[in-house]
């Protein structure tokens, strides 16, 4: 006869591993896979001249800050000659925010500002008042404040030194919204999610983990990239946002490979296969050798003049195929990304190489995955 407790941490052990399995292996919340439509940010843009720089601001040949400051003198009541200004602590410069949705009058956004003549930096400068302009050409914002650059530019009589760009500044909360912008996001009683990332399967699993959520037949898958759910009343929407929002969602790995060619950076996820393949990949390698001559001639009565005579030697080498100088190299099949990535790493090639061999084997079908080339 059993102890009552074997039994009994035998019936924890197969508990535990039910829950181990029905757990999804990974799930993620509705709202960071979804935006809801008509929820969304808005850029803004405005013309403004910065003041208060130490001789780095815009000269004669970029007049936009003379010109500007004209007409911000002449409006605070002061007659001012244009032709004899000739200043170099003002700057011409771009102010660009984004406003987020139902962003209230009074709320605090941060900007960043850019020269646009050729005012070496704008270290130490002052913003003055900035409307900032929607795409529809109306002021929602007004921004000023002094710049936080964050680089620096220095120089002297024969050299010079610059770290980052100082001709790009911030004012973090350095302007203030000033109009809000109506946001809709209910059309006929119903809300639409956008999935960020396009699937057909995760916008399948999103409508089923919702009406499983709300109990009954709600949403409706639309197509791969959108989701529609319908309300019981549009001044729940809200609260239904917010409930629907937390759910989670088993959402499927893409096979993709994304490769960088300028950084020579490739990064691989998903359920990337490759099936068995030969490769064959070279560099071609030059050598150059300066080797220059001396010529002195013995002439009569010293009439000779010596002479340096480049001597180059080109040897161009096509030996460097794979890590121990082999022409082919045989690959074997790998259905998991941790055996793809040491299949390639076999080959012992470096990363700007294996960018062209990534391609070749998606082209030959020998790599199961979408590939990315930015």
């Amino acid at each position: 006869m059993r102890h009552p407790y074997f039994r009994l941490s035998f019936v924890l052990i197969v508990a535990a591993l039910v829950l181990l399995v029905s757990k999804p292996a990974r799930a993620d919340h509705v709202k960071d896979l979804c935006d809801v439509v008509g929820v969304r940010d808005n850029q803004l843009v405005g013309y403004g001249v910065v003041t208060g720089l130490t001789g780095t601001g815009d000269d004669a040949s970029a007049p936009f800050a003379t010109q500007s400051l004209l007409a911000l003198m002449r409006k605070l009541g002061v007659q001012a000659d244009g032709t004899s200004i000739r200043l170099r602590n003002v700057a011409a410069v771009l102010v660009t925010a984004t406003i987020p949705p139902f962003a209230r009058p009074g709320t605090r956004l941060d900007v960043t500002i850019s020269s646009i003549g050729n005012a070496r930096s704008l270290q130490g400068g002052v913003l003055v008042q900035t409307p900032l302009y929607g795409a529809d050409g109306r002021v929602y914002a007004v921004s000023q404040g002094s710049l936080i650059v964050g680089g620096l530019e220095a120089h002297g009589q024969s050299a010079s030194v610059q770290k980052n760009s100082p001709n790009a500044a911030r004012i973090p909360d350095g302007a203030l919204v000033e109009r809000l912008i109506a946001t809709s996001f209910t059309e006929k009683g119903k809300i639409v999610y956008s999935l960020r990332q396009p699937d057909f399967l995760l916008a399948q699993r999103i409508q089923e983990a919702i009406d499983n959520e709300m109990g009954a037949k709600v949403a409706t898958a639309v197509d791969g990239g959108a989701v529609s759910v319908t309300l019981e009343s549009e001044a729940a929407a809200v609260a239904t946002i917010a409930r629907l929002g937390e759910i989670n969602v088993n959402a499927p790995m893409v096979a993709r490979v994304v490769i960088n060619e300028r950084t020579g950076t490739i990064v691989a996820g998903g359920d990337v296969q490759l099936a068995p393949v030969a490769i064959a990949t070279g560099g071609l390698t030059v050598l150059i050798r300066e080797t220059p001559d001396v010529s002195q001639p013995i002439a009569p009565a010293g009439r000779g003049d010596t002479k340096v005579i480049p001597h180059t030697e080109v040897v161009p080498d096509e030996n460097g195929a794979g890590r121990n100088g082999n022409t082919m190299a045989y690959v074997k099949g790998a259905a998991r990304l941790a055996d793809v990535a040491s299949a390639l790493s076999s080959l012992g090639i470096p990363p700007r190489e294996l960018v062209s061999v990534l391609s070749a084997l998606k082209s030959a079908g020998a790599l199961r995955a979408t590939l990315v080339v930015q």
